[in-house]
């Protein structure tokens, strides 16, 4: 999915030593589908020459309000029609000149003139960043409208190590496609799982399934972007935790419905969405000790006891949240699905075939009380955004 498809972004440079983080930028912004155009600071462009960003951006870089003369006023015409004005990375000093109404370069020519929503990156030293002026300067940019991505915790060229550090090129991109995406689930409380479960049979084995967790993290990740307050419990999963999302790592399902059962009784979701493959049986017992083989024994018998059921348990609730959840099946999809929303008692159950199990596309169908609607094979993150929409859909129902 190219989520910034035709979005046209003016990115200001400045002379932070992490300018050259800034390639891969627009290199990741063009990827998504953006139309890119650069602006260097004097003293970006000695950290960073233009002809860089030209070959990523495929325009001319700008770096100077008079290097133009067919262009003369470039501060005005360079930031019309566009969908953001991004200065990534900015220093505190770029950040005190437009918090003060400075224009004394292209970059600040152009903050000035902006009609656009603007965005800020900073990058400093852990003390720059702390320092009163600056923050005052931050706030003043903020009380102003201004968004802002980072900083964040980390190591410093300096050696230093705090606050301050510019935000990773990808994690910046993120914020940017959260920026355009529509807040259908805006001052929205969601709760869900994913991922497996793993039920030990003694400390170094257990039950579990192939799940990699990908459906319900590119799900917590469309649900933050669509402006909701999303609390993830996991289980054991590789996948990363996206941007904003709170995350809660779990092993089994009695400990996964523990989890979400606090969760729904501290943060009164709107929205609880089961996406978590768990395992539906447990061994009885759980050895302290290593099961060892026995000579002469070629069997080993477990005893298997049925494990709570986390949606069913949910949709239950007095008052509870909208309960979405999930049908992975072999055989008879549509009818097993079916059976499971009226078991459940819940608005809608998204079907799919355990052949999408680690896979990344996905053919699912919706199921409600009263029909279907197949959606067909789509990536993995367009079917987290169908089912976002959806279930925003069901939300204003709810309400009405």
């Amino acid at each position: 999915m190219q989520h910034l498809r035709d979005k046209k972004i003016l990115l200001g440079i400045t002379g932070s030593i992490a300018a050259y983080k800034s390639c891969e930028l627009t290199r990741l912004l063009s990827k998504e589908g953006a139309d890119v155009e650069v602006m260097l600071t004097e003293a970006a462009a000695t950290l960073v020459g233009p002809v860089t960003f030209e070959a990523l951006s495929g325009k001319k870089v700008w770096t100077s309000l008079w290097n133009n003369p067919a262009q003369p006023i470039p501060h005005i015409d360079l930031q019309r029609n566009k969908d953001l004005f991004l200065i990534a990375p900015a220093t505190a000093n770029i950040i005190a000149k437009i918090a003060n109404g400075i224009a004394d370069d292209l970059v600040t020519s152009v903050a000035s003139a902006r009609t656009c929503p603007l965005m800020i990156v900073p990058a400093m030293n852990v003390h720059m960043w702390q320092n009163e002026p600056n923050q005052r300067n931050v706030e003043l940019l903020r009380a102003d409208g201004v968004f802002f991505s980072g900083p964040v915790s980390g190591s410093q060229a300096c050696g230093d190590i705090g606050k301050g550090r510019f935000k990773e090129p990808s994690e910046i991109v993120e914020d940017i496609i959260s920026f355009f995406s529509p807040k259908v689930l805006a001052k929205k409380t969601v709760v869900m799982t994913a991922g497996p479960t793993f039920e030990s049979i003694d400390p170094v084995r257990g039950i579990t399934n192939r799940s990699s967790g990908r459906q319900g993290f590119d799900i917590a990740r469309c649900a933050q972007r669509s402006g909701a307050t999303v609390h993830l419990v996991a289980g054991p999963s590789s996948q990363k935790t996206p941007e904003g999302v709170i995350r809660y790592d779990v092993l089994s399902t009695e400990q996964m419905l523990d989890k979400v059962l606090e969760l729904c009784k501290s943060n009164h979701p709107d929205l609880f969405i089961a996406v978590a493959a768990v395992s539906d049986f447990r061994s009885k017992t759980s050895s302290q000790e290593k099961i060892k083989k026995v000579p002469g024994v070629d069997e080993m018998t477990l005893t298997l006891v049925k494990n709570p059921d986390i949606l069913a348990t949910v949709a239950a609730l007095d008052n509870g949240p909208l309960c979405i959840g999930f049908a992975a099946e072999s055989e008879n999809l549509i009818n097993y699905a079916r059976s499971k929303l009226e078991r459940k008692k819940v608005r809608m159950i998204v079907a799919n075939s355990v052949s999408a199990i680690d896979q990344t596309d996905n053919d699912a169908t919706f199921v409600f009380e009263d029909h279907e609607e197949p959606l067909g094979k789509m990536s993995k993150e367009e079917l987290a955004q169908r089912i976002i929409d959806k279930a925003s859909d069901l939300l204003k129902e709810k309400v009405r």
